[in-house]
């Protein structure tokens, strides 16, 4: 029986088709496109006015052990890449999950070069998070994306979701790497200045003849190329066309009640893809599976549409959220500050805590961990050391120079005047260590002590306590021009500075559970027929582990194929004539 709509809709299939995906982020598109590519009709909802998800405002890097030209070039393999992910987490590695992964690496990042608008770029370092670990590597294994013109979306083009504006830099978004270290250098570089500059004018100028940047960085250029690739292979993507229920006949999903500017019921032959992000933003499972939040108020998300309904949907059919991971979430220390007009902004803090000059300290004022590990280990640190406290939060600690070299994340170093900073309440200013101590209510002779400790070892480049600056990762965050450490310097100048920082991430590892095809699974291991799950909606194929940069876009691309895959070959196998017949003539 088909379940009851709560929707005032027209009986019957207001549309139909293959595929339905729900969510335009990586997976989502990675479904689609591959979907399409065999010759399936595939129409992909979401929720949002804009197209791209989490995904657009990300950097945008795929980690891809096995890749290629990667492999070949750093000449890593499969043995390390699976020693690495079982040292990462131990008790949680899912080997079955590992397997599907790297068995398909090699086949989906093929496809996307040799059949889409997709291109990508092989840096070559970007070291795992855990250089420490067995079978770790310094490159070779993420991936970022080429940049796009997003003149390639022709009229969609302006449905592209912005840049998250915290993060640009007067409208440019700079790419992790050689392109942001010009930014960092800007202001102590004639080369530095006039390459800053040159992109800056072509930015504003694009702005003020198209409205918008016409190129695009980082994970806004991995949704370009990825949306034109997918609408022109036939694909329809619908935005601000939320799904509001799946559709359920003798228990098998049959397709989905839309609202929206596409509102009605759609039949999907194949089935429902459900991509549409994780559960970060919905209190209710926030407060459930995150325990450092109980109450729904100590934990701030920038993703873009995690409000978990696809985890409800699922739910609701049958599915669970499978919890047994390393950690629930991809932590990423964030500061809370309001836009003059009072509304909330958010900056992630994923990179700026490892540069010299700075350190971050907790409610006390004494250093709880290495501010060079990646953004999600250094917030498992910070979740670890103030386990219980009713509110997490610390305080990264800057000096004149490192204010007037690199600012502190959001807040811009000179010549960028700082009024604005102050008035949204992003930075705390002060003459002395002990000022500064008494606005940001923290003990003064704590602090002092603090930053005596770090500094009698910064000098020399070393960090007795924690070790920063002591892993090629840790020097990939740092400044590479900066001698003898590229992650240390004293604090020794005043005014000092301050920003808070409290607990943020980029998605969720726990998920809905899901079968080897990517089937939803009931808790007593069936599947249920017509419903799958891929992307940060899905639980975590690393077991809660974050391995490298493009830990979450990585197997977004590698499972969203597989689906698109997958599902093509279901069709063949269930003898859907209509759609067989279409895949065949597209094959020919």
């Amino acid at each position: 029986m088909t379940s009851t709509p709560r929707y005032n809709l027209n009986s019957g299939a207001d549309a139909v088709c293959d595929v339905l995906v729900v969510g335009s982020g990586a997976s989502g598109l990675a479904t689609a496109i591959t979907a399409a590519h065999q010759g399936l009709n595939v129409i992909v909802a979401e929720q949002n006015r804009y197209i791209g998800g989490t995904t657009a405002i990300s950097a945008g890097w795929a980690w891809v052990p096995g890749n290629p030209k990667g492999a070949e070039k750093s000449e890593d393999t499969r043995a390390e890449a699976e020693a690495y992910l079982r040292a990462l987490a131990p008790d949680t590695y899912d080997e079955a999950g590992v397997t599907a992964f790297l068995d398909t690496v090699p086949e989906a990042i093929t496809f996307f070069e040799e059949n889409t608008d997709v291109n990508f770029v092989y840096p070559d370092k970007a070291p795992d998070y855990q250089m420490d670990l067995p079978g770790a590597r310094i490159g070779g294994r993420a991936l970022l994306p080429d940049d796009a013109d997003v003149r390639m979306l022709g009229e969609r083009r302006k449905e592209l979701q912005p840049y998250l504006s915290s993060y640009t830099v007067f409208g440019y978004m700079p790419q992790v790497g050689p392109d942001l270290n010009e930014f960092f250098h800007a202001n102590q570089s004639l080369k530095s200045f006039t390459y800053v500059a040159r992109k800056l004018l072509k930015t504003w100028a694009d702005k003020a003849v198209s409205q918008q940047p016409l190129k695009r960085t980082n994970g806004s250029a991995l949704i370009t190329r990825m949306a034109a690739s997918a609408l022109k292979l036939g694909v329809r993507i619908w935005t601000s066309s939320p799904v509001e229920q799946l559709i359920r006949e003798d228990g098998q999903v049959t397709g989905a009640v839309l609202s929206g500017k596409h509102a009605g019921n759609i039949r999907a032959r194949l089935g429902v893809v459900l991509a549409g992000g994780g559960f970060t933003g919905n209190e209710e499972l926030r407060t459930k599976y995150f325990p450092h939040d109980p109450h729904g108020d100590n934990h701030f998300t920038p993703t873009q549409g995690h409000n978990g309904t696809s985890a409800e949907m699922a739910i609701d059919a049958g599915g669970y959220i499978n919890n047994d991971v390393f950690t629930p979430g991809s932590w990423a220390p964030v500061t809370v500050f309001k836009h003059l007009d009072g509304r909330q902004r958010l900056f992630p803090h994923l990179r700026q805590i490892g540069l010299p000059g700075m350190i971050t300290v907790d409610p006390e004022g004494q250093r709880f961990g290495n501010e060079a590990l990646s953004y999600h280990d250094f917030g498992r640190a910070m979740l670890e050391h103030e386990k219980g406290a009713r509110h997490t939060f610390g305080w990264v600690i800057a000096d004149a120079k490192c204010m007037h070299k690199y600012g502190i994340g959001y807040a811009k170093p000179w010549p960028i005047p700082r009024k604005y900073f102050y008035d949204t309440g992003y930075l705390v200013k002060a003459e002395s260590l002990a000022e500064l101590a008494e606005k940001i209510d923290v003990p003064q002779e704590n602090l002092a002590n603090t930053v005596q400790t770090f500094n009698s070892g910064a000098e020399n480049g070393e960090d007795h306590e924690f070790g920063r600056g002591s892993t090629a990762y840790n020097h990939f965050r740092g400044d590479p021009e900066h001698k003898p450490n590229p992650n240390l310097a004293p604090l020794d100048k005043g005014p000092y500075y301050a920003a808070k920082v409290q607990m943020g991430d980029l998605g969720s590892f726990a998920g809905l559970q899901t079968d080897e095809h990517s089937g939803v699974v009931r808790k007593d291991g069936s599947t249920i027929p017509g419903l799958y799950s891929v992307g940060a909606s899905a639980v975590s194929i690393f077991g809660g582990g974050y391995p490298g940069y493009g830990s979450h876009i990585g197997p977004a691309l590698v499972f969203g194929y597989r689906m698109g895959r997958d599902i093509a070959e279901v069709a063949a196998t269930t003898g859907n004539l209509e759609t067989v017949t279409r895949a065949q003539q597209v094959r020919a």
